[in-house]
């Protein structure tokens, strides 16, 4: 099946007009109502002709006016990619879970609420993944404030470059 049909029966499926083409990606790349987004998933794993057994890689992307989940599947049987892109609100972003589907999303949709604050609705344990449970904000988000310290570390707001966001431990406690 080529990237084309693919495409077209993800089409035929969620409806021509809620799925629209990105074009000029290197991976057929499909943006999908939120809503659709769990039963796309379990049907596009579960079909015998899409059979799209791997999630690649599931992120998050601050557009500063919509917040997207990203999902990359791949078909080992057939040997076919699809992108999928769900666009959410700023202010609320959240999604249902896949996590129940791909047991890989466990980890990348913690990641994803972690750094960007998305919420997966049906997760098993949504919770930080990379950073301490009382972290304050998501630090990818392109509105995030970094601290000006954390639990009595300073962090040295002089460094110059486009994030000043270097932690100054001190001397004394970067030698040990």
């Amino acid at each position: 099946m080529s990237s084309l049909d693919v495409t077209a029966r993800i089409q035929a499926r969620v409806g021509a007009d809620a799925a629209q083409p990105e074009l000029n990606r290197a991976d057929p790349t499909l943006v999908v109502p939120a809503g659709s987004i769990r039963s796309l998933c379990q049907w596009l794993k579960d079909d015998t002709e899409m059979a799209f057994d791997h999630l690649m890689c599931l992120s998050g992307v601050d557009w500063l006016d919509r917040i997207e989940v990203v999902y990359h599947l791949f078909s080992h049987q057939h040997r076919h990619r699809i992108v999928l892109k769900v666009r959410l609100s700023r202010e609320h972003p959240s999604i249902d879970s896949v996590s129940d589907i791909w047991g890989a999303a466990n980890w990348h949709e913690r990641e994803a609420y972690d750094l960007f604050g998305i919420r997966f609705q049906g997760h098993p344990d949504l919770r930080r993944i990379l950073l301490p449970d009382d972290w304050e904000g998501h630090p990818l988000r392109k509105d995030y404030v970094f601290p000006t310290e954390y639990h009595g570390v300073a962090c040295d707001s002089s460094v110059s470059g486009p994030s000043p966001r270097v932690c100054d431990m001190g001397a004394e406690q970067t030698r040990n």
